[in-house]
């Protein structure tokens, strides 16, 4: 009876105790906050989230990619994992942020490895590679490069100022020579026979004018003579007065008609007596440059026995672009060079421009009236032309070499008074003899970087691109530079 008794009063204590202890183990029934939330979660890479959970303990320094929860090698390249400190490397680094400021009270945004500048951290520590990481400051933050005076040096970068200038017109083109048409003779026979004798046998023969180019029999022309001495003769028995001299003059006008020499007719009318075979005279001085006749051929007046041009002058015909023809009128001077004898220049003149635009290049012909005394300009020679449109003064320019030229606009790289650098948008005019006219983006005694601007840009373009990576919903510092109104860039 007293166990019985002694069992209850066990069991009076005990089953408060366990209800007590029920409760503190349930609770209020609530659901455990996560450590963080799935928004925050979905913005980490496999290693972050890794780390932030405290699986991974080792990752290779060469690969931050690979991470394991115990030591070993890298797979890729064989080097031995290094520990990962969880808590240094789950540092949040937001770019907006302010990291502190160093000993000379720069603020300092964010940390991040010299080797990969995609891992940054909002306080020092160590890279995946085991590195110290380095600070970025506010005022290096965006396309902004700073470079230290004795790296400049190194690399050559020079500087030149925007200044105002005068700018010539001019239109570089290329085109090719051809012999002035106005100076060019085609001898055709006045009229049917055979060649019996030629003077001048070879195209590229030089002739004076008044040379004998061939000798023909022509039964007309000899006809002619014939009713020309039994003009004169009756005219002396008949005729007197204006009859008679009318009666001379239309005899001797056909002859003439027929392309018979005047020296011819004279002795004629002294000696009486018929030439069977008359001379064809060259009608200018010139090059032979082309001979349609032989000896015996039998020829017509449509025949084309030579063609003869005077090379003293010649053309030189160009093409030019459409958006230059407002450029382009006759009489602007002009400058020829060939690559036969370099260094010299020939100066001529706008002679024509043609009415018709090339539908497939969309160029128009412009013609150049070039003297050429000594010959030296050959036809069907190339030539280089430079068409002088007039100056443009009072223009912003730049030197050309400091244009950087990117598909859809077009980019110089100032130097700021601070000494760092920074890429900006410009809208370019016309350019010439090495300068270029600056239409917007700039202002006088700004000063753009003309050598070493590449290497420049290349940096400026990926800090740009790093920053718009980071800040997906915020606009990337320095991708507002400053635009030209109302222009975009191009020559």
């Amino acid at each position: 009876m007293n166990e019985m008794n002694r069992i209850k009063h066990i069991l009076r204590l005990a089953l408060p105790l366990a209800a007590a202890l029920l409760l503190v183990a349930c609770g209020d029934g609530s659901t455990p906050e996560p450590s963080e939330s799935l928004a925050e979660a979905a913005d980490d890479t496999a290693l972050e989230h890794a780390v932030k959970h405290a699986d991974p303990k080792y990752v290779c320094p060469m690969h931050p990619q690979i991470v394991r929860d115990k030591p070993g090698n890298c797979p890729i390249c064989g080097m031995d994992l290094v520990p990962l400190e969880a808590e240094e490397e789950t540092a949040s680094a937001d770019q907006g942020g302010d990291a502190g400021q160093d000993k000379d009270g720069r603020r300092i945004l964010y940390w991040v490895a010299p080797m990969d500048p995609s891992y940054k951290r909002d306080k020092p520590g160590k890279s995946p590679m085991g590195m110290d990481l380095v600070p970025v400051y506010a005022d290096e933050a965006g396309p902004k490069v700073k470079v230290k005076p004795w790296i400049e040096q190194n690399l050559g970068i020079r500087t030149a100022k925007v200044e105002r200038g005068t700018l010539w017109k001019y239109i570089e083109t290329v085109g090719f020579i051809t012999a002035d048409e106005d100076r060019v003779s085609h001898v055709h026979p006045r009229a049917s026979g055979w060649i019996e004798k030629i003077h001048v046998r070879a195209v590229g023969d030089f002739v004076k004018k008044g040379q004998p180019l061939f000798e023909y029999y022509a039964p007309e022309i000899v006809s002619a003579q014939e009713e020309y001495l039994v003009a004169k003769r009756s005219s002396s028995r008949n005729l007197v007065g204006r009859s008679k001299d009318s009666l001379m003059a239309s005899a001797r006008l056909r002859l003439q008609l027929l392309g018979v020499p005047d020296f011819v007719i004279r002795r004629l009318e002294r000696k009486g007596k018929v030439t069977r075979v008359v001379p064809v005279l060259a009608p200018r001085t010139g090059y032979v440059t082309s001979l349609g006749v032989r000896d015996g051929m039998y020829i017509k007046p449509e025949t084309q026995a030579y063609d003869i041009a005077d090379l003293s002058r010649v053309w030189v015909r160009v093409d030019v672009f459409e958006h230059q023809l407002s450029w382009v009128e006759v009489g602007k001077p002009v400058e020829v060079r060939v690559a036969a004898m370099p260094g010299r220049v020939w100066e001529g003149k706008v002679d024509y421009v043609y009415p018709t635009l090339n539908e497939k290049t969309r160029t128009l012909t412009v013609r150049l009236r070039m003297d050429n005394k000594d010959g030296a300009l050959k036809p069907n020679m190339f030539a280089d032309a430079v068409i002088y449109g007039g100056p443009k003064r009072g223009v912003l320019v730049v030197p050309r070499e400091a244009i950087i030229r990117y598909a859809d606009e077009q980019r110089v790289i100032l130097r700021n008074p601070d000494g760092s650098f920074e890429p900006v948008k410009v809208a370019v005019g016309i350019v010439s003899h090495g300068k270029a006219e600056i239409l917007g983006g700039l202002k006088e005694g700004d000063e753009v970087v003309v050598s070493g601007q590449f290497l420049i840009d290349s940096e400026s373009n990926l800090r740009a691109s790093l920053l718009r990576m980071t800040q997906p919903k915020e606009q990337a510092p320095g991708s507002n530079a400053a635009t030209p109104e109302g222009h975009k860039g191009g020559e």
